[in-house]
């Protein structure tokens, strides 16, 4: 029998970036605009509230959270108080709203950003490619890598040298050279995505695989370099992101949801939380 997940929580309204932390996950609601973390007794600790929707999680080196606000495109750090302040500005960058993003263990950040509206009906006028932003530990930013369809989930290789990046758009993963400054070169497909898989989060494993939460699949599909699908499991609703985690990184979380409609998943918090155990260890960042 295939592997098979059983259910943590499943009365989110949208769980995105789920990520393991200091032994613990966390993971953005984003349309219930707020970051939670899994508690040892299986419910939700609200980690902070915001006004407006949130994407993308990490950690700079000294501990403090990072987290992406997708509508005003800034990315906040949160203080020794609890509280949030602007740690970068994407404006000049992302030209609709900030998404995924991943943290490099210097405290280095890359974050993607829709390039268009997806609100229906989607006039073919305004589609746009997208380029990343690059976030200094500092907070400076800059736009880094060549135009991407829609660049989603992020994964950053363990040795530090590869960024892939999912462009949802495309149905594909596309790789970047990370050089010693941060920026991005040599741009390459990693894999093409079975014809069903519209990929949205992904994370990495110790050989080198990559699980990619399959929007449009109902499931989370692990992918060699080069396009072959190596292993499927099945979720009930749509798959939205997952992570490697747990004390030994062989636990795969994944988030799921009905929908993707804002005020939908407001009205009716049904998205879930979910866990299955795999047989590679989770590698890289995040």
């Amino acid at each position: 029998m295939g592997k098979r997940f059983q259910t943590l929580i499943s009365d989110l309204a949208f769980g995105e970036a789920p990520r393991w932390h200091d032994g613990r996950l966390y993971l953005a609601d984003m349309h219930a605009h707020r970051i939670v973390a899994l508690g040892g007794d299986g419910r939700l600790e609200i980690i902070a509230q915001f006004d407006a929707p949130v994407g993308g999680i990490g950690w700079l080196p000294n501990g403090r959270m990072l987290v992406v606000s997708m509508h005003d495109r800034r990315v906040l750090r949160q203080q020794a108080d609890g509280g949030f302040v602007e740690h970068a500005d994407l404006s000049a960058i992302a030209t609709w709203h900030a998404n995924d993003m991943v943290v490099a263990p210097n405290g280095e950040a890359y974050v993607g950003n829709f390039g268009f509206s997806l609100d229906p009906p989607i006039d073919p006028a305004s589609v746009k490619l997208a380029k990343l932003a690059r976030i200094s530990p500092d907070g400076a930013a800059e736009a880094v890598g060549e135009e991407l369809f829609f660049p989603n989930g992020m994964v950053i290789t363990p040795d530090g040298a590869t960024l892939i990046v999912a462009e949802s758009a495309s149905r594909q993963l596309t790789a970047f050279t990370r050089n010693g400054d941060g920026t991005l070169t040599d741009r390459r497909l990693w894999a093409s995505l079975p014809s069903d898989v519209t990929p949205d989060g992904i994370c990495l494993d110790a050989e080198g695989a990559v699980w990619v939460a399959g929007l449009s699949a109902n499931a989370v599909v692990r992918i060699a370099e080069g396009g072959r699908e190596l292993d499927r499991i099945a979720t009930e609703q749509q798959a939205v992101a997952c992570v490697l985690g747990g004390e030994d990184r062989r636990t795969l979380f994944v988030c799921t949801a009905d929908t993707t409609d804002p005020a939908t998943c407001r009205a009716s918090p049904t998205a879930r939380l979910l866990s299955a155990r795999v047989d590679a260890p989770g590698a890289g960042c995040p």
